[in-house]
């Protein structure tokens, strides 16, 4: 079995958000199922400045309306995986992935029909048996694929979050080099515009989506954002498998960022260390508070929109608050204004640190994830390996792996009841009188810290999928 995994990032070469986790993590962990796989992903301005690679496997030309462009295949091999990188400076030597200074690049159209050719030349002339393709910026990959070559392999694409599928206007269409005809409502047509997820989500041979949750959400109306009707067309080949999380980088007892490393049994007192440490950082006004943590892209989808007003009510609590996440202008100057208004009481760093990332993860006793949709969420799983509850809206991923505390006594957190500004303060009461029962909380830290959300369950449904799929095309 030779899969081709395609991500238009994926960590450690290239990050916006969990898509490079998903892209760093499950092919390592199919490569240990004994699959041979390949990772291919644009070689972009962070790749060249920060990896050595230079070896080139393959060039080829690719045209894009009347143009032809240029395109050289790279190789390197990461933790015994091969990486491919998909060169071209003039669309992907720049300083962001898909946006700079908060807009969306002008030519993200060319820029991810060019990668998608560039994907679906390559599996073909390489003999993949398999090509697993992740969110609209690798989807018409699929249209490729399927309508131009005529290809006999098995194509899988993976929606991390549907409420990103590359809408472009018509006009972009000539760029695909696509018979006008494909530009239909059963294929790329989507309310006068083209859509990139659309034609990848009718041609693909399976559709996965990251949680099983999430997988019956967006056949629903209030998900679906507008595809819920062709993902009902579809649902015959949709499958939810839960992510996982790398444990080689999210593990506190062997944590390097960390003020203290500790385990299940040494939590306690380990966590007060790292929450003394957080504490110092963002120069709070004392550690015996209840420490509640975020790490989030500041979009509304994450909540924000509920956060922002509640921490207008929040201060009055006798707790703290961290924040840690860069976004919309929005909510990063909202915070800014929080944070000097409740200066000791709400820390704020607007921007990306890995290891603060850490820090907080182990030093909070509380993780806030009141997110409006979550398709599965990591940063709840991660929190749970460092004994770090999290408070969430059971929505997607979220009520996968959150079960609450009040309903089973194998609880893992606390659910809101509803997403609203209410919903959210009653949570993090109920946080509080938690915090009230230090024995409790113990016993709750320990249980947690001891489930598995490794990649080792993923990665073997993901196997499942790829043999049923080779076995119908025999």
């Amino acid at each position: 079995m030779k899969v081709l995994f395609a991500a238009s990032e994926v960590f450690p070469f290239s990050k916006t958000g969990g898509l490079a986790d998903v892209s760093g993590s499950l092919p390592l962990a199919l490569k240990d199922c004994g699959i041979d796989i390949s990772v291919i992903s644009p070689f972009y301005k962070c790749v060249q400045e920060k990896f050595n690679i230079s070896q080139i496997e393959q060039t080829f030309q690719i045209p894009l309306a009347s143009a032809i462009e240029n395109c050289e295949i790279l190789k390197t091999t990461h933790k015994n995986v091969t990486f491919y990188f998909v060169k071209n400076d003039k669309f992907y030597y720049r300083e962001g992935l898909y946006t700079e200074g908060g807009k969306d690049y002008e030519d993200n159209a060319s820029r991810f029909i060019f990668f998608s050719k560039a994907i679906a030349q390559f599996a073909k002339e390489k003999d993949f048996n398999i090509v697993h393709l992740n969110d609209w910026q690798t989807a018409l990959s699929s249209v490729f694929l399927k309508k131009v070559y005529n290809w006999k392999g098995k194509i899988v694409l993976t929606i991390h979050n549907l409420g990103y599928q590359g809408i472009f206007w018509a006009y972009d269409m000539p760029l695909t080099n696509l018979d006008w005809e494909l530009f239909n409502p059963k294929l790329l047509e989507f309310y006068g515009h083209i859509n990139f997820l659309k034609g990848g989500i009718y041609t693909a041979d399976a559709i996965t989506t990251v949680s099983p949750k999430y997988a019956k959400e967006i056949l629903t109306e209030a998900f679906g954002f507008g595809l819920h009707g062709v993902l009902k067309d579809v649902e015959h080949k949709l499958y939810g498998i839960l992510n996982g999380i790398d444990y080689e980088e999210w593990s506190p007892e062997k944590d390097k960022f960390i003020k203290e490393q500790y385990n299940e049994k040494t939590v306690t007192k380990g966590k007060k260390i790292c929450k003394e440490d957080i504490i110092n950082i963002y120069k709070l006004q004392d550690s015996k508070k209840p420490l509640f943590g975020i790490i989030s892209r500041l979009v509304e989808q994450k909540g924000w929109d509920i956060l922002i007003e509640a921490f207008e009510y929040l201060h009055n609590e006798d707790i703290s608050i961290v924040v840690l996440g860069t976004g919309e202008h929005y909510f990063e100057n909202t915070l800014r204004e929080l944070h000097k208004k409740y200066e000791g009481k709400i820390g704020i760093y607007i921007g990306y640190d890995n290891a603060l990332a850490h820090k907080i993860e182990a030093g909070a006793d509380f993780l806030l994830m009141p997110s409006k949709y979550e398709p599965c969420g990591l940063n709840q799983m991660i929190s749970m390996r460092y004994g770090t509850i999290p408070v969430v809206n059971p929505v997607g991923g979220l009520f996968d792996t959150v079960i609450d505390i009040d309903e089973s006594k194998e609880g893992t957190g606390i659910r809101m009841k509803n997403y609203t500004v209410e919903g959210l303060i009653e949570g993090i009461k109920k946080a509080k009188e938690l915090y009230k029962d230090p024995l409790k909380l113990a016993r709750i830290r320990r249980r947690i810290m001891k489930l598995d959300y490794s990649w080792n369950a993923s990665a073997k449904k993901y196997l499942e999928l790829y043999k049923g799929l080779l076995s119908d095309a025999k």
